[in-house]
């Protein structure tokens, strides 16, 4: 258990044994309070609430009746609060103890031997990932990466839609299309280079009934278990989603699993899942022959409280496989999330509803987030005005170059390119992750290059900073001994540090990861003043306590980055 977790666990015990003392009744919560007012915070109000009395004279009472013990310094009452500081002794040798000691593993809660599955991207095989989407994967790929920090086994999953209409007129466009006709992308990528022919199918589908016949029965085909359209479609789809991969790899994104939409109509879970859904009293047929589900009793109204689970003709629909899908990650998983984009809230009620008509047992939990866009406005893949990730990472990565040559003229070239890569694709994380992701989202490059504000740039060179001090100083002895920490920049710093473990919690149990990015800030401006302030090389008998700070500083600064996915240099 880490020293802040200590310290919670101590004022929880405290506050408990005190409320016993006075006859106090209610539940309370602790919090870190966003001043420095105070190391953590108890609100009063709900055992105020139940003894109905003032908030701030219950406070005032408990604060009385609190027996200081442990790693608490002091209780103080005000405004309705209870406010709590850590003792310094054991703030800095506690702190600075486990760092040295834990490194890396700073910050990971005990095992809960409990599986998450946490399914993002899962963009459609028919074209490059555009900017509007590029939360996905790194919302995604940063909540996994707390979730394992909270001591979960995560498995992270990208479900591939190789089935439907899309894909199919994918297929058929490389398949049938003049080689020549299709307008050829500025990028080798299959994922680039392919778009263009789903494009032109589309157009020829749009002005050519014959066309449209063709990919009506191509999909017919494939519902039908079609080896061969089947077999076409699956290498089509590969291809496509190996230009992804790319993509997603420039980016620090790595999934662990890809499950294929088609595998529920091979294996008949999605027939299953038809027959299950018919049985139930909210299942009804239309005049053409399609089935639907009416959702009114579940909240859902207007057009959109019937939920059709096949077509005219029998076929199933995406959303009948998804269904199947996700009773088999249930299945699997004691819980499972979705990143998912705004524009599916109402496919997610419906997937719920649906789930629940079948009585499951558990729920996905959705994830949702706000579109990215850029000054430029909308895109579309369909009409060809977009703008792909690959372009945003491509001209993110030339900004931090053009910084870092203005800066740093005594690197070589090869130097220069390697941090700008590691900067630029850093900055896109940070910047993406900082805003919390139901909230909508203007790609800056001023904010995100920003070296000196709030910031990935910003974060990194502080890292390399810490580097940089450690890489002057030679060797030095490990020291922990508060007396030789107690300048109040000193203190600032490790409390920021101490925070780690709970910032963690709360980011991947509470889904919160925009917390992340602050505290990283928040870590980095601390580190900034404390060096600034206060002499580290050149400080006598505090020389080597304060080097211990700066080195456990970069470890914490390290392992933030890893948090949010990005690159850690050491030079900048």
């Amino acid at each position: 258990m880490g020293i802040m977790n200590s310290f919670k666990e101590d004022v929880r015990d405290a506050v408990t044994d005190a409320m016993a003392k006075i006859g106090a009744t209610g539940t309370f919560d602790i919090e870190i309070p966003s001043t420095d007012a105070a190391d953590l915070a108890v609100p009063c109000f709900g055992i105020a609430k139940a003894m109905r009395r003032p908030p701030a004279d219950v406070a005032k009472e408990i604060a009385s009746a609190v027996h200081l013990k442990g790693t608490m310094s002091s209780v103080s009452a005000l405004n309705g609060y209870l406010n709590f500081i850590m003792s310094s002794d054991a703030l800095i040798s506690g702190t600075m103890s486990e760092i040295l000691e834990k490194k890396d593993g700073y910050g990971y809660l005990p095992s809960k031997n409990k599986k998450i599955n946490v399914e993002h991207t899962s963009t459609n095989p028919t074209g490059p990932i555009h900017v509007g989407r590029a939360r996905n994967p790194i919302i995604g790929d940063t909540l996994a990466r707390c979730l394992e920090r909270c001591g979960y086994d995560v498995t992270t999953e990208y479900y591939v839609n190789d089935v439907g209409k899309q894909v199919v007129i994918l297929t058929w466009g490389i398949n049938n299309s003049p080689k020549d006709a299709a307008e050829k992308e500025g990028r080798e990528k299959n994922d680039h280079s392919m778009v263009a022919f789903y494009r032109l199918a589309n157009k020829m589908m749009e002005s050519d009934p014959k066309v449209s016949e063709e990919i009506s029965s191509m999909l017919r085909r494939f519902e039908d278990g079609d080896a061969e359209v089947i077999s076409s479609v699956r290498r089509t789809t590969e291809m496509m989603l190996a230009g992804l991969k790319e993509t997603l790899d420039s980016i620090g994104v790595e999934l662990d699993v890809y499950t294929w939409e088609s595998r529920y109509i091979e294996n008949g879970d999605a027939k299953r899942v038809v027959e299950d859904l018919k049985r139930s009293k909210y299942a009804g047929k239309e005049d053409d022959g399609a089935w639907y589900l009416d959702l009114e009793e579940f909240g859902v109204h207007g057009n959109n409280k019937k939920f059709t689970f096949t077509r005219s003709d029998g076929t199933t629909l995406y959303t009948t496989r998804d269904i199947a899908y996700h009773i088999d990650k249930l299945s699997k998983y004691d819980r499972v999330i979705g990143v998912l984009g705004e524009d599916q809230k109402l496919g997610s009620k419906q997937l719920l509803c649906a789930l629940q008509i079948l009585s499951s047992e558990k729920m996905p939990e959705p994830m949702f987030y706000s579109f990215v866009s850029l000054p430029e406005g909308k895109m579309s893949t369909r009409k060809g005005v977009v703008v792909y990730l690959d372009d945003l990472i491509d001209e993110s990565v030339e900004y931090a170059y053009k910084e870092i040559k203005a800066r740093r003229e005594d690197l070589s070239e090869e130097k220069m390119r390697y941090i700008s890569k590691i900067v630029g694709i850093g900055a896109i994380r940070y910047n993406i992750v900082r805003i919390q992701p139901e909230k909508q989202f203007v790609f800056k490059w001023s904010e995100a290059l920003n070296f000196d504000g709030n910031s990935g740039p910003f974060l990194q060179y502080s890292h390399a900073r810490a580097c940089s001090i450690l890489r002057k100083a030679g060797s030095f002895r490990n020291v922990t001994d508060p007396s030789k920490l107690t300048d109040e920049y000193e203190i600032k710093l490790i409390k920021s540090l101490s925070k780690f473990e709970s910032v963690m919690e709360a980011a991947g149990e509470g889904r919160k990861i925009h917390i992340v990015p602050a505290y990283g800030h928040e870590v980095a401006s601390a580190f900034n003043q404390f060096y600034v302030n206060v002499p580290v090389l050149n400080s006598g008998a505090s020389r080597d306590a304060r080097l211990t700070l700066v080195e456990c500083t970069k470890t914490v600064l390290n392992n933030i980055l890893d948090c949010l996915g990005m690159g850690a240099p050491e030079e900048m």
